[in-house]
């Protein structure tokens, strides 16, 4: 249903995010070539991933939150792109493991944990999480600030996410 875009079928306005992804990859991401279609929302979530890199959330918490979305999401393909770049920062199997499957992680890993924690807290209550939450995750040595960040990294890939199964990406 929804086509996946080559560089000449695409909109003009996604060409440069698709040309950018493809020097990213090496190649052109499928789910890319399908958000292409709408170059406000291929071009929209690229630059909030940019930002959401750039917060003050470690590459391994920032990636906690992303799985975390991306599997309650039921989004395959993110989860493969993920656990890669997982993989890449040095995770070691039974936190990529458990990211993989949604449940607490190993021990360990409790600073991630509390990041995870959170962010489930923080989709299933759609941000009322209560005090007792949100100093659990203080308590673990993150902001006020790391907070808000999580709830951004939750936005930018739910929003990827959703995008991802309706157009089937993979």
């Amino acid at each position: 249903m929804f086509a996946a875009h080559t560089l000449e079928s695409a909109p003009e306005a996604s060409r440069a995010a698709m040309e950018g992804a493809t020097r990213a990859f090496g190649v052109l991401p499928d789910a890319v070539a399908r958000l292409a279609a709408s170059p406000e929302l291929l071009t929209g979530f690229l630059e909030l991933s940019r930002k959401f890199e750039r917060t003050t959330l470690d590459p391994l918490a920032r990636e906690t939150v992303v799985m975390t979305v991306a599997v309650r999401n039921d989004c395959h393909v993110c989860v493969e792109m993920h656990t890669a770049k997982l993989r890449g920062l040095g995770a070691d199997d039974g936190l990529v493991a458990a990211l993989q499957e949604g449940r607490a992680l190993p021990e360990g890993h409790e600073r991630l944990e509390a990041v995870r924690t959170f962010a489930v807290r923080v989709l299933a209550c759609a941000g009322g999480v209560d005090d007792a939450d949100v100093r659990a995750f203080l308590d673990h040595g993150f902001s006020e600030r790391n907070a808000l960040e999580v709830v951004m990294g939750i936005g930018t890939y739910t929003l990827s996410t959703l995008a991802n199964r309706l157009t089937r990406a993979a």
